[in-house]
């Protein structure tokens, strides 16, 4: 896979596009102001003869241009693309080709790369992509770049950053971005929005073998692109290399606790006196808004909630969603959470359930939300009992709580005992016990109508008269003479609950 350098953003506000530009100073191409909206990164690199050549990757963003219906009921987009090569007034190499985007019931993103080879030297480079079903929607970039590859000289490609690494699949060879067993796309932008977590990036490494004859290191780490300090908490990595003719690598960086701002990502080769010998620069900039941001802080009013997930929820989804965590908030903001869904407020419901799940995942929030969802939707699907949510049932709030349960034992036919389960847990952190049960009964004989009657784990229901108040129907044969405060029954054939509930 080839390395790349960012020439456009993808397409925000013109404001907001000049200040990320001018904040990250970053080679990018010029465009006019019409609507479809395509990115260019590049990548220059050196062939096994020594050559250089560069490749170009458009991002097509589907929803902004022309989709139109098929035969079969789908849609496809096409663009036309023109590329020019200049070296001053003279185009020294021309490209046109046809674009056309997957076939898809509604618009979608598509990419494309292509590989021209050149000779050293200093170029401008145009691309021009025009909507095909829309005459007139156009955009026009350019950009510059140099060439100077010399056959038997340690050298680099550009620093790429990666949107994904997929492994190839049959019917995946005809993929612009296979790359022997794999599939390297690479990232439209040089931005990582809140929900990106990993900063991964590819570059390759030339002629080591007869420039260097020895190992030598790879080295990379992230500084502040503003007063180039290096963030060595986020990483500083050294990695020792073999002294090849050629290679690739795929690195990746941990970027959840990187703040908001504007980084340099550095990739240096280094002999093994750690003398920088290469050094290549890729800077980006990161998006991080609730790093460090407790859940008050969030519900305080001071973030947006419009590009949240929590604004695309309906008021009966807001209470939903509030209801299946009640067995994890404590009792003062359960008061809280009952009285903002009691009176529907819809804003204080959006930031309660928000800085919920900030205080989860302060990077993806959100990916927090649709687990924990995925889970309660489950419960409420197997515990629901027409009066209650599923997770409102003791059975669903254990659930919830604590999690699925090692082993469970279903009882229906024990005599002078409603229907009753056992549920075991050979491990429970959240009390730091091991072997904790919760004894289930279904006193009313409705559908999921059980509740608990006994637990171990501490802090919840401990009834020492379980076994007396389960086989309520059989008063007269509780062990001994103290029908009052006794707490077990007499033997019985199939009476064995506390036999399964001490003994399993």
């Amino acid at each position: 896979m080839r390395a790349s350098q960012s020439l456009i953003l993808k397409e925000f506000s013109m404001k907001n596009l000049i200040i990320l530009l001018l904040a990250l100073a970053i080679p990018t191409f010029s465009k006019a102001q019409n609507d479809v909206d395509v990115s260019i990164t590049y990548a220059t690199f050196q062939d096994a003869s020594g050559g250089g050549y560069i490749e170009l990757y458009i991002h097509v963003m589907g929803r902004s241009i022309g989709f139109f219906p098929k035969d079969d009921g789908k849609g496809q987009s096409q663009v036309d693309v023109v590329t020019l090569f200049k070296q001053g007034e003279n185009i020294v190499k021309f490209d046109k080709y046809r674009l056309t985007g997957p076939a898809a019931e509604k618009p979608t993103d598509f990419l494309d790369v292509k590989r021209y080879g050149l000779a050293n030297g200093d170029y401008k480079v145009e691309v021009s992509v025009e909507d095909v079903n829309t005459p007139g929607n156009a955009r026009k970039y350019q950009s510059e770049f140099s060439l100077n590859h010399q056959a038997g000289e340690l050298a680099m490609s550009d620093v790429e950053l990666l949107a994904s690494i997929k492994d190839l699949k049959p019917g995946d060879e005809a993929n612009p971005l296979a790359k022997g067993n794999r599939i390297y796309e690479p990232m439209p932008t040089n931005y990582y929005q809140k929900n990106d977590q990993l900063l991964l990036f590819y570059y390759e490494v030339y002629n080591a073998d007869k420039a260097l004859g020895e190992n030598y290191l790879h080295t990379f780490y992230i500084d502040n692109a503003d007063t180039k300090e290096r963030k060595e908490a986020i990483s500083i990595t050294h990695k020792r290399h073999q002294a090849d003719a050629f290679s690739g690598n795929i690195q990746a960086i941990d970027i959840k606790e990187l703040p908001s701002g504007n980084y340099n990502l550095v990739v240096e080769i280094k002999n093994k006196e750690r003398k920088t010998l290469v050094q290549k620069i890729m800077p980006f900039q990161r998006s991080n808004p609730y790093l460090n941001m407790t859940a008050e802080t969030v519900s305080s009013g001071k973030i947006s909630l419009d590009d949240e997930f929590v604004g695309e929820l309906s008021v009966d989804e807001l209470i939903y969603s509030l209801t299946a965590i009640m067995m994890h908030v404590d009792k003062q903001d359960g008061e809280h959470v009952k009285m903002i869904t009691s009176q529907r407020n819809e804003n204080a419901m959006r930031l309660y359930l928000l800085g919920y799940y900030v205080k989860k995942n302060y990077s993806n929030p959100k990916a927090a939300y649709d687990e924990y969802m995925r889970v309660a939707r489950k419960v409420d699907e197997s515990f629901g009992n027409g009066f209650r949510h599923g997770f409102e049932t003791d059975r669903g709030y254990t659930f919830l709580k604590y999690g699925p349960p090692t082993n469970t034992v279903f009882e229906e036919n024990d005599p002078s005992a409603p229907p009753y389960e056992i549920w075991f847990y050979n491990q429970f952190p959240m009390t730091s016990q091991n072997n904790v049960k919760f004894l289930f009964y279904n006193p009313s004989l409705t559908t999921n109508g059980h509740v608990l009657l006994h637990s171990t784990a501490r802090g919840e229901r401990n009834n020492p008269r379980w076994e007396v108040e389960l086989y309520r129907n059989a008063p007269m044969e509780v062990q001994g003479n103290d029908y009052i405060d006794g707490t077990t029954m007499q033997a019985n054939t199939g009476r064995h609950a506390r036999q399964l509930f001490e003994g399993f």
